[in-house]
């Protein structure tokens, strides 16, 4: 089947967060005609869609992937679904009732409202997660669900749900498991700051990244525009019922990344401090197989790590710069 973007009406959900703003971006340019953004903006925030905002395609809905009647009303007539929202690991750990809710609730109201309006074709939002600790490296699509997080069991469920209802409402879908993701548009200021945010704000300030444990866990970091183009290449590939990893295969230690923040900010006398590890995250180790959606999705990462922190360095300079605010 042929799927087109051009010219097509898209609803997305999470659509003014850091991933789901990109992916707007990235659907503005391949020419889709009515863009519908479902965004409660908790983690999302319209400063996110200004730019895209203005082109006159793009419409900010604040609403709740609970709330099952306005989703039904906003698919209507649509061509495609992108399922963005979720809440953060650590907020699913903190309120695990919530979580079910927005997480698998969520989920099957966006799956229904899509079914009965016989949408074309659902790109969702799942993660690395799904795979907890590695059994081996690099990790492939066919790694067997160690997680042991409830926000990885709720990724597992709507993987699961989506299969369901392809199955028995053919309704055609591609999951991808994203790695950890960086970039542009990050949470500076949020309740769930990402890691590489406090530690830019520490090396402003002069003082050293903070690694809890010995800094060898190591991930697979991929750039955010990276992400978005596995989102437009996963809705135009000839492919459903399949779940594919967004990374780069190329592996990288907390102390390796941190090392590399601070030369970015010009400051590659600092050296991160260590502290004992919080057991937070029982994974230490992850690295993502790339071949699969290499082959199938034709997608390639192409910003490099020194590449992908230069850009968020400057982003962050500006937003800083735009808003007033101090780090």
């Amino acid at each position: 089947m042929t799927y087109e973007i051009a010219g097509s009406r898209v609803v997305i959900t999470g659509g003014a967060g850091f991933v789901g703003s990109h992916i707007v971006d990235a659907l503005l340019d391949e020419g889709a005609a009515e863009i519908i953004v479902l965004d409660n903006l908790i983690r999302g925030r319209r400063e996110n869609l200004e730019p895209a905002l203005r082109s006159g395609t793009v419409r900010l809905v604040d609403g709740d992937l609970r709330d099952a009647a306005l989703i039904r009303q906003l698919v209507e007539g649509v061509d495609y679904v992108y399922h963005q929202a979720a809440l953060r690991i650590t907020h699913c750990a903190e309120d695990p009732r919530q979580a079910f809710g927005v997480m698998y609730e969520g989920t099957f109201n966006v799956l229904e409202a899509a079914r009965d309006a016989r949408v074309k074709k659902v790109v969702a939002a799942s993660s690395a997660s799904v795979y907890g600790e590695a059994s081996y490296q690099p990790i492939d699509e066919a790694h067997p669900y160690n997680n042991r997080t409830l926000y990885g069991a709720a990724k597992i469920a709507d993987e699961h749900m989506l299969r369901a209802f392809n199955d028995m409402y053919s309704l055609p879908y591609v999951a991808l498991r994203y790695f950890n993701v960086y970039g542009a548009r990050m949470d500076i200021h949020g309740v769930y700051t990402e890691v590489l945010i406090r530690w830019m704000d520490r090396i402003e300030q002069g003082q050293p990244p903070l690694i809890f444990g010995d800094g060898t866990q190591s991930m697979d970091f991929v750039y955010v525009t990276d992400v978005a183009r596995a989102n437009i290449a996963a809705l135009i590939a000839d492919e459903s019922d399949a779940a594919f990893n967004v990374a780069t295969g190329v592996e990288t230690t907390l102390s390796e990344l941190s090392q590399r923040l601070c030369e970015v900010m010009g400051r590659p006398d600092l050296q991160a401090e260590y502290h004992e590890e919080r057991k937070v995250n029982p994974v230490r180790h992850r690295l993502g197989a790339t071949a699969l959606a290499r082959e199938k999705l034709g997608f390639v990462s192409s910003v490099d790590l020194r590449q992908g922190l230069e850009r968020l360095v400057e982003w962050r300079t500006e937003t800083l710069k735009t808003t007033g605010a101090t780090a």
